[in-house]
């Protein structure tokens, strides 16, 4: 990314001292897309590979407890590394991992103990890329080990549990002569130029979008109207800073709904508890067929275009919620309130509503820890293989 933005200055000041007659704006859009054509080609090409039988590689997880699980997880979700797990080693002292991850055929992966040799039981099993994903104390108690590993593999990966901790951005870096890591840690989110950057591809993608989409809108504005009015629905929420805003939809409900739900909570404890745990309910009755289809496809969510444009919500960011959810964050709602709302989020392309509200805010609180504009483009891009697939909307 920082590559793609130091290209773009070096072409603007070219074009300049050339004089040459050039639009602003094209300048500007053609570059905003320069990172979404990069990422769909990347995607594209070594999904070709991996069809091909190619750019596939064994992988092995020296590890014995939840950051090896975890570490699993995190690179069968990253399919497009080219990474397979083959086998869980564990080192001696160590039980068994319990886990039920399967390989790609639905047979568990196996935990293998590593031995008193771990370079032989790595060869026997043919040289498979090798990651260490232990718990907090194994590095230490581990040294041996992992210097006889470090000098048999070139491409030795360490995963520390570092959970809670913003990732993104991480930077490590040493003393001469000392065997001391610094870990910098940086909030982008609290830095000026990656606003600027993220505020800047708002403008461009939502104004594209508004000025492409003007024929759906006026089609669904007529659909939404024949049920009645009004066609929007502006619905309070919390937004940066703790700051109250109308968060705009397409209306999805019954003119009534208000009237439907007190009737349905006092009628039915079943909803009532559904209603008090997540805020939403899987049949509700005050949704009109039209609505079904547009919450189905997410296409409800369209005026909230306007929003981003106001400078309210963002196209990507937590989810937005409305002030009696706030206390539900716990000590993870300072990371909510540091961000704008967005369309489509980390909560958009994980299950929508079929996650538990915990991992609601595990995933809004990561999103912020570690935001980028190259993770902003990966979400929106996955959000449209989730609304075409239909999963956990309701």
């Amino acid at each position: 990314m920082k590559v793609t933005l130091g290209v773009a200055a070096l072409n603007v000041v070219l074009l300049f001292l050339a004089r040459l007659q050039f639009s602003r704006a094209s300048v500007l859009l053609n570059w905003a897309l320069v990172p979404v054509l990069l990422v769909t080609m990347r995607w594209v090409i070594k999904r070709a590979l991996i069809g091909a039988g190619g750019w596939v590689r064994p992988m092995v997880i020296i590890g014995w407890g939840e950051n090896a699980v975890e570490t699993a997880l995190a690179f069968k979700d990253e399919s497009l590394m080219g990474l397979r797990l083959a086998a869980f080693l564990i080192p001696d002292g160590k039980d068994k991992l319990v886990h039920d991850l399967t390989d790609k055929h639905g047979d568990p992966i196996p935990s293998i103990s590593l031995g008193r040799d771990p370079t032989q039981t790595i060869r026997q099993l043919g040289n498979p890329h090798v990651v260490l994903a232990m718990e907090q104390g194994g590095i230490e108690h581990y040294q041996d080990m992992i210097q006889q590993l470090s000098r048999n593999n070139s491409d030795l990966q360490l995963v520390p549990a570092l959970r809670g901790l913003p990732l993104y951005g991480m930077e490590a870096n040493h003393f001469f002569a000392h065997e001391v890591l610094i870990l910098t840690m940086r909030n982008n989110l609290a830095r000026r130029l990656p606003r600027l950057i993220k505020r800047s591809f708002d403008l461009v993608v939502s104004s594209l979008v508004l000025l492409l989409a003007s024929p759906v809108f006026a089609f669904i504005a007529y659909r939404v109207s024949r049920s009645g009015r009004p066609i929007f629905f502006g619905h309070t929420r919390i937004g940066q800073h703790g700051e109250p805003f109308k968060c705009y939809k397409f209306r999805t409900m019954a003119p009534n709904a208000d009237e439907l739900l007190a009737n349905l909570l006092a009628n039915s404890a079943e909803a009532r508890a559904e209603w008090e745990r997540d805020f939403k309910l899987k049949n509700d009755p005050r949704i009109t067929p039209i609505g079904h289809f547009l919450r189905k496809t997410s296409l409800d969510e369209l005026p909230q275009i306007w929003n981003v444009l106001k400078g309210e919500m963002s196209l990507v960011g937590p989810r937005p919620i409305v002030d009696a959810e706030l206390e539900r964050y716990g000590n993870q709602v300072d990371y909510y309130l540091e961000a704008k709302p967005g369309i489509t989020g980390l909560w958009q392309i994980s299950g929508r509503n079929d996650v538990t509200y915990d991992t609601r805010v595990y995933l809004d609180a990561w999103y912020v820890k570690n935001w980028s504009l190259f993770n902003d483009i990966v979400i929106m891009l996955r959000t449209v293989k989730v609304i075409f697939r239909r999963e956990g909307a309701y």
